[in-house]
């Protein structure tokens, strides 16, 4: 049985980010993935780098807006991370910050617009609303219904496939003992350590146990399962989303674009592609009643249809064939903020997941292994404590 300071368990962008922090410090870490690296959400998603508040977050009104913008502290301090990420690293990412945008189009998401920003503002994210000329100079691509947006000059886009194992081989180099094909079969804590039982992904039902002072669940929609194994309940929820790609044109959109008033994100590749995404939901997998998270979620027609409609703002887009759709799963809590912190009544155990998990990844991890390597992170992380679902947990 083999002994760390801290498992991680998720190889994706959150697992390998907080690794790549903690062995850094020089904790020995192991870091534990049940099937290949970046397999899942982390290398699923469009890879929008997005600090504004999203529709999600202001589809419902000025209240919700209000819950939600207590993450902007965290978008404020990923938009310094993703900055200098490829430095960090020393290799490319796909990194690209040219600025992003949101659109509104009728005079009430012109006034959603403004409220927006005006919250923002208040939390210190630079937003400015553009319109008239000034919007057509930036952004002549756009609709001639596109009457205002709000544009933040730090935002833009990051290359999925490559931000995963650019972290994780910087956590390899400091120290980081990686297993993937390795999944968490059992999570105990006897004394002052946890137990992990594990068992290969391929039939392999003889397992190792690994023991650690702490644990890290950053295992995205298999978090609840896993919390679980350690007795203890956590509400989050995996969602099913659709993205799509069209075929090569030349340069067209520069931004990361999005609409306060529907789900929309489009953003075009290095070679030219066009992604759209923004949240239109794919149908969650069931077998014998359960959820199968095994499987990625079926293609939904009327989010295929409704996204292609979405687009109809960059009206350049519109003949492009799309070459592909696909799925991916993200998790969200009931109140849309993060899952951050020590897990309450279980000592050693920790948890990352939730929110916009991608665009805030880095700072997750950080903010995380500060908490475990000082118990002082130079944020506080209160309001995205599990302490707040604590009520779900009697013992």
């Amino acid at each position: 049985m083999s002994h760390y300071d801290v498992a991680v368990i998720g190889g994706g962008l959150l697992g390998c980010a907080t690794a790549r922090h903690l062995a850094r410090a020089g904790s020995r870490v192991l870091l534990l993935e049940k099937d290949q690296l970046n397999r899942h959400a982390s290398g699923q998603n469009a890879g929008s780098l997005h600090f504004q508040l999203e529709y999600r977050m202001v589809e419902h009104g000025d209240a919700g807006a209000r819950l939600a913008a207590r993450a902007l502290p965290l978008h404020l301090d990923a938009m310094r991370a993703w900055a200098t990420l490829e430095d960090e690293l020393g290799e490319r990412c796909g990194v690209a910050r040219r600025g992003g945008l949101m659109l509104a189009e009728t005079p009430a998401e012109v006034a959603a617009l403004d409220r927006k920003a005006a919250l923002e503002r208040r939390y210190g994210l630079d937003t400015t609303v553009l319109s008239g000329r000034e919007l057509r100079e930036l952004a002549p691509y756009l609709s001639p219904t596109v009457t205002a947006a709000g544009y933040v000059a730090g935002e833009g886009k990051a290359n999925p496939r490559l931000v995963t194992p650019a972290l994780a081989r910087a956590a390899v180099r400091y120290g980081t003992v990686l297993r993937t094909g390795c999944r968490v079969t059992g999570l105990y804590r006897h004394g002052h350590r946890w137990e992990l039982e594990t068992g290969g992904t391929t039939g392999d039902t003889s397992g190792t146990a690994y023991t650690a002072d702490a644990v890290v669940l950053a295992a995205g929609v298999w978090t609840a399962e896993l919390a679980a194994m350690a007795d203890t309940r956590l509400p989050v929820f995996p969602v099913g989303l659709t993205m799509s790609t069209t075929a090569r044109t030349a340069p067209l959109i520069p931004h990361l674009v999005q609409h306060v008033g529907k789900r929309l994100s489009m953003k075009q590749t290095e070679e030219g592609n066009v992604l759209i995404g923004g949240g239109w939901p794919a149908k969650l997998v069931t077998r014998a009643g359960r959820l199968d998270l095994e499987h990625n979620p079926e293609l939904r027609y009327e989010s295929l249809t409704s996204n292609a409609d979405a687009a109809r703002v960059v009206p350049a887009v519109l003949p492009l064939p799309v070459i592909r759709s696909w799925t991916g799963m993200t998790t969200l809590t009931p109140d849309q903020l993060p899952l951050l912190g020590a897990v309450p009544r279980r000592p050693g155990l920790f948890v990352a997941t939730g929110g916009s998990a991608f665009t805030l990844g880095l700072t997750y991890a950080r903010l995380l292994a500060d908490t475990l390597l000082t118990g002082r992170p130079d944020q506080s992380i209160e309001d995205y404590s599990p302490a707040r679902f604590g009520a779900l947990n009697f013992v």
